[in-house]
């Protein structure tokens, strides 16, 4: 279904909760290994660190010009990324999570594509560069970027012909809204990627989101960006997010109910995080603009700087600007005090994905 921007919803969300530490978001220790699941059956729970599992023995290839099927493995029911990289002859887990982009807690799924020809600068699942194209062709990319993201409320992009980090994270929110395989690399010239984003009419809900419930928030770690919609019928908004930095990550979940609001109206809307306090307004030193907590010490809440990588304590930031729309959207702006009513708020919050820096 095709995306469309509510009308009187706008919004962007992320970082820095009354906690905001990968500790105090934490809902118990982590598993070094998960298999990958075989149910789409919404549950609430702490992505562990490692995904498990596969039997597939692929000889690795130089790269060619064009997909390469001896460096793809399709990710079935059962698989993980430690049985691939042991059916793959010279080549380490840690070299194809480097590969593909995949961060430590990078959960896999069936259908998955896993590029396992390390160490080059191919994507062997799309055969494409993962060198940044030349500024005339990046200037063309920004321009339909700017054009497929126009109803929604992600900052449009400076078309300067630098395939630089704010480019990188539409190009990967792209990716997310048109069911292609998600990184925040460079966008190849004349791929056929390209060609689906130049053709595309609109963006799709991405995979992931919790669409069976009436109000939802996607937060992907990967591009950096957080979805906003309404069951199954429609993406709400697009906005730019910055996760937790290393150490403090944000936990990847794969549903929970939002179940605290604080409105911080004595202080303006800032609410200061316990564990990292601050006596000015600063969300770099742990000060939230209207938290809306959904992981224990975890929440999404505005913030004055966005910056298109990690840079919190463990929550997700948005712009203020962003967090009143997203707020607007749920009925909470005119809340006075804070609430635990999960039922109030009413929403449920997915976070997947990796952040994994590119330069």
């Amino acid at each position: 279904m095709t995306g469309i921007r509510h009308g009187a919803v706008l919004g962007a969300l992320l970082i820095a909760a009354a906690g905001c530490s990968q500790a105090e978001g934490a809902s118990g220790d982590e598993a070094t290994a998960e298999t990958v699941p075989t149910s789409t059956t919404p549950v609430t729970s702490t992505i562990p660190l490692t995904a498990t599992t596969t039997t597939t023995t692929v000889t690795v290839s130089d790269a060619g010009t064009g997909p390469d099927p001896e460096c793809v493995v399709t990710v079935a029911a059962g698989d993980s990324l430690s049985k691939i990289a042991d059916g793959v002859e010279g080549v380490s887990i840690e070299e194809i999570r480097a590969e593909n982009w995949f961060g430590e807690n990078h959960v896999i799924h069936p259908d998955d594509e896993i590029d396992v020809c390390t160490g080059n600068d191919i994507d062997d699942v799309r055969g494409t560069s993962r060198l940044a194209p030349e500024p005339a062709a990046v200037r063309r990319q920004q321009t339909r970027l700017n054009d497929l993201f126009a109803p929604y409320r992600i900052a449009e992009l400076a078309v300067d012909g630098d395939s630089g980090k704010l480019t990188r994270q539409m190009i990967c929110a792209a990716r997310m809204g048109l069911g292609l395989p998600v990184s925040a690399g460079h966008l190849a010239a004349g791929s056929a990627e390209e060609e689906l984003i130049f053709e595309a009419d609109g963006l799709s809900i991405p995979k992931g989101a919790a669409t069976w419930a009436d109000k939802w928030v996607l937060i992907d770690e990967t591009c950096q960006v957080m979805f906003t919609g309404e069951a199954d019928r429609e993406i709400v908004n697009v906005y730019p997010t910055s996760t937790g930095e290393p150490d403090f990550e944000t936990h990847n979940i794969q549903a929970a109910a939002a179940f605290r609001y604080n409105p911080a109206v004595e202080n303006g809307g800032w609410h200061d995080s316990s564990r990292f306090p601050s006596e000015i307004d600063n969300p770099q030193n742990g000060n939230m603009y209207k938290p809306i907590y959904f992981n224990s010490g975890q929440a999404i809440h505005g913030a004055n700087y966005v910056p298109p990588f990690p840079r919190s304590k463990g929550c997700a930031r948005t712009f203020t600007w962003h967090q009143d729309e997203l707020l607007a959207w749920l009925g909470l702006d005119d809340v006075r005090a804070p609430t635990w009513r999960a039922s109030q708020i009413g929403v449920t919050v997915t976070v997947q994905g990796a952040y994994r820096p590119i330069d």
